[in-house]
């Protein structure tokens, strides 16, 4: 007599994987719905029965949460950004009010770390925070899709997945930082950061800024742009050859906070004084952005908001449920690095 169908017959016969078809049968939004059908047409054919016993011990919780990060290089040893460190403080507070543990440690892109938290039951999801070169992971997180591990992750968009990403609406921060310069009376303009395809949220920071000058008549080739990863030296290094190249600006946008105040240090090097000479505008709004002298004008991103809803959506998702908000509006925060021009 055969044995009665197992998932992996039901698998075989849907060309899927076993956890899938586990997904599947469960209606998990995580498994677009023509695979769900076909799947559960299947089980149906084969007369497949859940095992209870078995599904609930897969279905154990360990009420706890891995948060990986991506290595910054900084200047202390914590080779954490200091956004990220603001925003791993809402994410502990979010953990305690929803009753979860929290397991901090950093990603390693050089081996498969992305098989072993939900799998061994570690954690029963990942949270992933780094501003590193998004080309660099995103094989890693192709893995973690076809693992079907649960996930989200700031910043630049999932493969085409929104409801496993977070992010701020770069674009609109970058428009809103391009008006207020314009507004402010400024006409020569510079952007610092990489705004290349690795980089896709200073990408668009950048295409919202680029924006906002086009429609005051001045394009994108009348804007000097040089590449900076998101440290106060490589801020520091950029504004060296834009003064080198001879460039006249009279306000530079610059893709994050630490850039920025590495662009007025290198500034004050060369005795141009922030803003009377040369305006300077960050992103994020760290917390040494109110205290660098002058205080820095910046685009805030939220990140009290931003760890809320990282576990938020983060325990939809392992829970079944839609995700309903994954991009967060940015805000203009004004101080002295930005003053109107005489």
């Amino acid at each position: 007599m055969k044995d009665k169908a197992t998932s992996f017959d039901i698998a075989y016969m849907a060309g899927v994987s076993q956890s899938t078809v586990s997904r599947a049968l469960r209606n998990s939004p995580q498994v677009n719905k023509a695979t769900r059908e076909k799947v559960q047409a299947i089980a149906r054919q084969l007369n497949y029965k859940v095992d209870k016993n078995a599904s609930n011990l897969r279905q154990q919780r360990s009420s706890t949460l891995a948060l990986l990060l991506f290595e910054d290089p900084t200047t202390d040893e914590s080779l954490i950004n200091p956004f990220f460190l603001s925003m791993l403080g809402s994410i502990t507070r979010a953990c305690a009010k929803r009753g979860q543990d929290l397991l901090v440690s950093f990603q390693q892109l050089s081996d498969d770390w992305h098989a072993d938290y939900e799998d061994s039951n570690k954690a029963d999801g990942i949270i992933l925070l780094g501003y590193g070169d998004y080309k660099d992971y995103e094989e890693k997180l192709a893995k973690l899709l076809a693992q079907e591990t649960h996930f989200v992750c700031w910043g630049a968009e999932v493969l085409g997945h929104p409801e496993f990403t977070l992010r701020s609406n770069n674009f609109e921060g970058g428009r809103l930082a391009g008006e207020h310069l314009l507004a402010t009376g400024h006409k020569k303009f510079a952007f610092v950061g990489n705004a290349s395809e690795g980089s896709p949220e200073f990408s668009a920071r950048y295409r919202g800024f680029i924006e906002a000058l086009s429609k005051a008549g001045i394009g994108e080739n009348q804007v000097p742009h040089f590449d900076a990863i998101s440290t106060e030296s490589a801020g520091d290094a950029a504004t060296e050859q834009l003064l080198a190249a001879g460039h006249q600006v009279d306000a530079i946008f610059c893709a994050s906070d630490l850039i920025a105040i590495g662009v007025m240090r290198c500034l004050k090097r060369h005795n141009l004084r922030v803003p009377e000479d040369i305006a300077v505008m960050g992103f994020d709004d760290i917390p040494v952005a109110s205290f660098a002298t002058p205080a820095l004008s910046t685009i805030q991103q939220d990140t009290t908001q931003a760890g809320e809803l990282l576990v938020n959506n983060l325990l939809q998702l392992i829970n079944n449920q839609p995700i309903s908000i994954s991009q967060i509006e940015p805000k203009l925060i004004i101080r002295q690095s930005c003053g109107a021009r005489g």
